[in-house]
This record gives structure tokens, sequence and C-alpha cells, in this order.
């Protein structure tokens, strides 16, 4: 991999769900389980078009999609009281805390920018708060500062405009894991790796600057970034 095609950054922005944490496995269990009282399957078609929306646009477009016989405020509740139970349990994905250290230790500033709401941030990272301390700034998807939700550029461009001093978008890079995520990032100006699920179509992942298989493939000097040691 040449660096050519890439521009120096100096901060670095992360979503969460699928990308910090395994949580997208978690929404796939969740929504299956309400799926399957009316034999609907939720499918990488459907769960790739919602990743990255805010809860009740997600829900919506679900219960749309799939023709389920509910409103999206009760496809909502009851998932949300799976997922009460179940969010806690979310893992660190491979790669996410040697790369997070090695930034922090080199003083790259770094934030994340998720699309859950406050409540639910909480809930996934009830087991991670040391980590997360570790980021200059949280940006959540119901902060009154974001607008719009991804595939619009509020979350990173709002995230970016809070470090001190405010970082400039083009020397931003972001990580995703959804395409919702990728666009919001380059309409943002910032380049974007993305690091999507295996199952999810390649058509999907093509406007990605880089794209990877897993966070322990990435080299930051590509993009200006201290090389690990």
């Amino acid at each position: 991999m040449s660096s050519s095609s890439y521009t120096p950054v100096s901060h670095v922005l992360f979503d969460m769900d699928g990308l910090l944490l395994d949580t997208e496995r978690l929404y796939t269990v969740s929504f299956q389980e309400v799926c399957d009282r009316f034999g609907k399957q939720y499918t990488w078609d459907v769960k790739s078009s919602v990743m990255g929306k805010k809860a009740l646009d997600a829900a919506q477009f679900i219960r749309d999609t799939l023709e389920l016989p509910m409103t999206a405020e009760e496809l909502l509740a009851e998932t949300r009281q799976i997922q009460e139970k179940i969010f806690p349990s979310a893992k660190l994905m491979p790669g996410v805390e040697k790369l997070i250290k090695h930034l922090k230790k080199n003083s790259v500033p770094i934030a994340v920018a998720t699309s859950s709401a406050g409540v639910t941030f909480e809930l996934k990272t009830k087991n991670h708060k040391d980590f997360f301390a570790l980021f200059d700034h949280i940006v959540v998807g119901d902060d009154p500062d974001v607008k719009n939700s991804k595939p619009q550029p509020d979350s990173f461009l709002v995230c970016a405009k809070r470090f001190d001093p405010p970082a400039p978008p083009e020397k931003c890079l972001v990580f995703e894991d959804a395409p919702n995520g990728v666009k919001a990032a380059l309409a943002a100006g910032m380049q974007v790796v993305m690091i999507p699920d295996d199952n999810m179509n390649r058509s999907l992942t093509r406007e990605a600057t880089l794209t990877l298989r897993s966070l322990e493939e990435i080299q930051p000097q590509l993009f200006g970034l201290p090389q690990f040691d």
C-alpha cells in the first residue's frame, strides 16, 4: 500500500457500534428475536441499510421493509428490552485497544462520534469505562448540536469542532464500519477507513478511502500518523 493516495491527518474520529464494540452483532440478535415471532428474516441487506441511523429511523425502515405487524415505536421498545440485557456484554473489537493506546501514547487527538443515544451509550460502555476515558470527547446521537444523523455529516463535523483547538475536517481521519457512516465522513470532507463486516455486500464498501478486514491491519503511517513500534 503506497501512501501517495492518502493525505496526512492530525486527528482521528471513531464510530462506535461494530467498529470499537461488537454491538452490531447484539443488534442483530435483538431484531431477529422479534422477527422470529412473525416468521421474518432480519437480513444483511436490511441491516446494511440501517447501520449508523438513529434508533427510531432504523426501526421504521426495518418495520416497513419486513412488513412487521407493529409500529416502529413498538419494535423499538421491544428490541430495547432485549438490548438492555445484552448490551453490557459488548466486547472491544480486535485491534481496537492497541490502536487507541498507540494514538494516545503519541498524543494524537482522538474522539468518538456515535449514532447511539446517551442512555444506550452508557449501557454499551458499562464494562469499558477506562477505555472510553482515553478519548478526548464523545459525541452521542442525541447530542443537541447533531441535527441530522448519518449519512449526513453533522456528527463528524460537531466532533471535529469540539477538539481544542477545533480540527479542520481535512485533517481528520474517520474509522467506520457502516455505509451510512462512510457517506457521512466523506460529506464532512474527511478521509475514511472502513472496516466492514465480512457479511456485508462488497458493493457497499467502494466509497471508502481505504477498506480493511480488521483494525489489526491498519498502518497509521499511511495517513502521516506515528507508526507502531
